[in-house]
């Protein structure tokens, strides 16, 4: 949440372990989305309707009153019951402390029609017609439906089940972090979540605990039955639009007003071994947050990283119009390529060269479509794009590519993001991603940029149509040993038009030993490897001090926004 000139991101953690557990609300602040200092947990087990665990939720601003935070807490009977947190001080500019009153709590008791083992995330509020209303994500009572309860209040105390869900859909499973919020029909400008009416459109987003992704649509509030209803063109369930085709999860949107935007976080989760994960004493990152507005077309979502995240690009390189021809790899050499932002645009001559689209594709996830059409496996238009941590003799790299397909009447353009040879390590998961880009082809022109830190790969595609975020681990394409190449596999020559890759520098240290002002901070060091893995055993009341790239990791495998940003491991 932003509050009073203050960015407040608070993510799901375990102060003692890289393994799920013991899980608090942790709490970093920052002016500017890219420096960040961790404080205290704001929220801890210590109630009787918390004792068992305090799960995600959502942050509210209420006028005159500030922010009032709605969580899932784990009562003595193991039931999920929703609570509330607000701060104990309004004028400290931090909101360290956080108090749960007995008043009130849990002010939210499953009744007899919910399924109290999956009864959880109260999103954030919005105000219409003299209430407050909220969502919680549920899966009803021996069914596999997925269903968003609206609760409402007039004084946001006392709460009533409306009789009918915002929202459901059969054979969908548990819903979990459930997301509603209002997007322009036009412009690219964010909305406060109580905004309504007619240039206004609305986004409903789950993440499916059965799949482990993310499914969102866009449609109509109808603010009257209290009824959201996807457009028809909006797939609804497993086979919808995704903010991200990758390794994203339990995201979470909220709005920025001072800078009139809406913005995403996502957890990036580990796809190494829970022994990595222990060994390194870390696991789960949150993604770069991004803007997100409503295409154009007004049938999908398109997203982009704050702008922000520009302050931290340095040495930069730059070459265009540039052929790449079938079998050829490009280096591009200057820049730091563990640590890499790069922007490049290709055009090509000709659509004729596209290869055929198999009807049977239609009915198969877009990432098996890459699996069968691979970096390496010749196309016609494709594969071309970018071999990011790529080691010098391509032992490893992770190929971010678009391939062009003939379907009738029409092209179909599929953006992969393929782990399959990111690495030589031992007992990874690395599949490979794919999303299908909506766009216009009558150009020729097809743009991507990748970030790329050390263990994470996020790459937007076509100005931020398609997002797919990769989780790699190499063994060999590391620190000044990482390489980064524009490659082509298509019998069709291609042309990079522009490409520009930054350097990505360093943000000013996350001092993880809790940031209490006005008590002088420690000094900021750069922390070596072996201090990094000496923290694997982390004490309650403090975190390790790790080297500060983009990303941040955390000791959880949380749900829920799960770290601060702009971090990575530190290899």
């Amino acid at each position: 949440m932003y509050y009073n000139g203050v960015y407040h991101l608070f993510y799901q953690y375990n102060p003692k372990g890289a393994v799920w557990g013991n899980i608090v609300w942790a709490h970093s602040v920052s002016k500017d989305l890219i420096n960040w200092k961790a404080l205290e947990p704001a929220i801890s087990p210590s109630k009787r309707f918390d004792e068992k665990g305090c799960w995600s939720g959502s942050a509210t601003i209420l006028k005159d009153k500030g922010p009032i935070i709605l969580y899932t807490g784990i009562d003595p009977k193991e039931r999920q019951v929703q609570d509330y947190a607000i701060p104990k001080n309004l004028s400290d500019p931090y909101l360290i402390e956080w108090e749960k009153p007995d008043e009130g709590n849990p002010f939210i008791d499953p009744d007899k029609d919910v399924n109290a083992s999956a009864f959880r995330d109260p999103t954030t509020a919005w105000f219409v017609d003299g209430e407050w209303k909220i969502l919680i994500g549920s899966r009803m009572l021996k069914q596999q439906t997925g269903v968003a309860f609206l609760y409402k209040s007039k004084d946001f105390k006392k709460w009533t089940k409306a009789k009918e869900p915002l929202h459901s859909v059969e054979n969908t499973g548990m819903w979990e972090c459930p997301d509603f919020f209002p997007v322009e029909k036009s412009g690219q400008n964010g909305l406060d979540t109580s905004v309504v009416g007619e240039n206004v459109k609305h986004v409903f987003k789950v993440s499916l605990d059965l799949t482990r992704y993310e499914y969102y649509t866009v449609g109509t509030y109808d603010t009257q039955k209290d009824k959201y209803i996807p457009d028809k063109d909006s797939v609804d369930g497993w086979g919808g639009l995704r903010f991200d085709y990758g390794n994203f999860y339990a995201s979470k949107t909220f709005f920025d007003p001072s800078k009139n935007r809406r913005i995403l976080w996502g957890w990036a989760n580990e796809s190494d071994h829970v022994h990595d994960d222990k060994k390194k004493g870390w696991a789960g990152v949150q993604s770069i947050p991004r803007k997100l507005w409503l295409d154009p077309s007004g049938k999908q979502i398109v997203q982009w990283p704050v702008e922000e995240l520009e302050k931290l690009r340095g040495q930069n390189v730059q070459f265009g119009n540039q052929e790449v021809k079938k079998g050829e790899h490009v280096e591009v050499k200057g820049i730091t390529a563990a640590q890499a932002d790069v922007e490049v645009t290709f055009t090509f001559s000709s659509l004729d060269k596209a290869e055929k689209f198999d009807p049977k594709w239609a009915n198969i996830p877009a990432q098996d479509v890459c699996a069968q059409k691979g970096s390496k496996e010749e196309g016609g238009l494709g594969p071309f794009g970018l071999l990011t941590l790529a080691s010098e003799k391509l032992e490893e790299f992770t190929p971010v590519f678009f391939r062009v397909f003939k379907a009738e009447n029409k092209h179909k353009v599929l953006l992969c993001s393929d782990a399959r040879s990111s690495s030589k390590g031992k007992k990874l998961y690395m599949p490979s991603f794919a999303g299908f880009v909506d766009v216009d082809l009558a150009d020729k022109k097809l743009s991507l940029r990748s970030l790329i830190d050390h263990s994470v790969v996020e790459s937007f595609g076509a100005g931020g149509k398609t997002v797919i975020t990769s989780r790699v681990y190499p063994t060999i394409a590391i620190d000044n040993k990482a390489h980064l190449f524009v490659f082509n596999n298509g019998t069709q020559s291609i042309i990079v038009e522009k490409l520009s890759a930054w350097s990505m520098t360093t943000s000013l240290p996350l001092l993880l030993s809790f940031f209490r002002p006005p008590e002088p901070a420690p000094p900021r060091r750069r922390v070596t490897a072996a201090d990094a893995q000496a923290s694997s055993s982390l004490a309650s009341a403090a975190m390790a001090e790790v080297a500060v790239l983009l990303h941040r990791q955390i000791a959880s495998p949380a749900r829920f926004p799960a770290t601060s940003s702009f971090f990575d491991d530190p290899h």
